[in-house]
């Protein structure tokens, strides 16, 4: 099979993080065996959420690893004019939702496959193929952890998210949490009987609003990021039942990107500090009620030297002089923070993906497997 082939196989399996991804796992095992590369499938505690880590070449630690996440972001509510499972070819672009996010490079990891077999291979190329980038990277956290725990930990990695093919040696670090807010509740006629979730929530949403300004106005500052400071918002917020009930329950999910120098941890203790009036409040109508804080996502920030060999190493392989810097986050800070050293650098446009009829370009995977062979052919073989 050709890339295109093998990314339009891919696509075919319905990989929204909400699903087991066990059944395109499978096929990429089929692909392996027939090429007989040995690998290892590991586990979540999710049942049906799967990691793969194959090795080609001397079966042991160093050498190069090349990373690509299976699943996808939902098409719900989007306006596709195609079968968003079903690849579709037209004008240079392959369309289907993950196709650029990320299938495409994982497509060239396994079209690569038959090449690299066919190689006297002096150091291991390992592949990782993780689950639930898109909502939680924790996937990648249990793919390393099993890793270097079988004594198996490359030298090298390679996170193929679109870039189109620029290497990326920095972004943000995400962190996520709900907040909830447990009121008392009261007939509307006599809110002084009750305490009212959802007033305390616009309260904490107003603090919140004013800490995002003090990111934008105090920074840190970074440059290289657009935008060039931390950022912070509420996305996502609901509570009540009917209008003449004061609101016993509120909550709202927050989130903030921060830029490499701004701890996650800081920025937590912060905002519950900020918050701390707001539960005291509450409590004097009794201890039970207040804020709780649930965590969701924490995905550390990527911070490469620009001075690092690996970024020297593929900015001669891709023709590319910069090494850019981008806001949204990806597996590399995981991978960075086990101890691998890890670069961003993948086919097509970042901009294409999450959205309907999303795409890449073949001229995009066509450089991407040029970018594989010759990243091989400088870390893997012998001069």
């Amino acid at each position: 099979m050709d890339i295109s082939t093998i990314l339009e196989k891919l696509v075919a399996f319905d990989t929204t993080s909400r699903h087991p991804n066990a059944p395109v796992i499978d096929w990429i095992e089929t692909w392996l065996k027939a090429y007989r590369v040995p690998y290892t499938r590991s586990r979540g505690p999710e049942d049906g959420k799967w990691n793969l880590h194959a090795i080609l070449g001397p079966a042991g630690p160093g050498g190069l690893a090349l990373s690509g996440h299976v699943d996808c972001v939902p098409v719900e509510g989007q306006d596709w004019t195609r079968d968003p499972f079903t690849l579709a070819t037209q004008d240079g672009r392959c369309y289907g939702r993950g196709a650029v996010d990320m299938k495409g490079f994982v497509a060239a990891m396994l079209a690569a496959v038959p090449t690299l077999v066919a190689m006297q291979l002096d150091k291991p190329v390992h592949l990782f193929f993780t689950f639930d980038e898109e909502i939680t990277c924790n996937g990648a956290r249990y793919l390393i952890d099993d890793v270097a725990s079988r004594g198996m930990m490359p030298d090298l990695c390679v996170v193929g998210e679109p870039t189109m093919l620029a290497p990326i040696i920095a972004h943000k670090g995400r962190f996520t949490i709900r907040v909830d807010f447990k009121g008392r509740p009261a007939h509307s006629s006599q809110p002084a009987l009750g305490e009212n979730a959802l007033h305390a929530m616009g309260r904490a949403i107003a603090i919140l609003a004013d800490m995002a300004d003090t990111f934008e106005r105090e920074g840190p500052h970074v440059s290289g990021f657009v935008p060039d400071h931390t950022t912070l918002q509420v996305g996502l917020a609901q509570g009540g039942s009917i209008l003449n009930i004061v609101p016993e329950h509120a909550s709202f999910e927050l989130e903030w990107r921060a830029v490499p120098g701004d701890s996650n941890e800081a920025i937590f203790a912060r905002i519950r500090e900020k918050l701390a009036p707001i539960d005291d409040a509450m409590k004097k109508a009794g201890a039970e009620y207040g804020l709780s804080y649930t965590p969701l996502v924490d995905l550390p920030p990527l911070d490469l030297s620009p001075d690092a060999p690996l970024v020297n190493l593929l900015q001669q392989i891709t023709g590319r002089n910069e090494a850019g810097y981008v806001s949204y986050g990806t597996e590399a800070g995981i991978y960075q923070q086990a101890g691998l050293p890890t670069i961003v650098c993948g086919p097509g446009d970042i901009a294409q993906a999450h959205k309907p009829d999303e795409w890449i370009s073949i001229d995009q995977l066509e450089r991407c497997e040029r970018m594989i062979d010759r990243l091989v052919r400088r870390v893997c073989l012998a001069s």
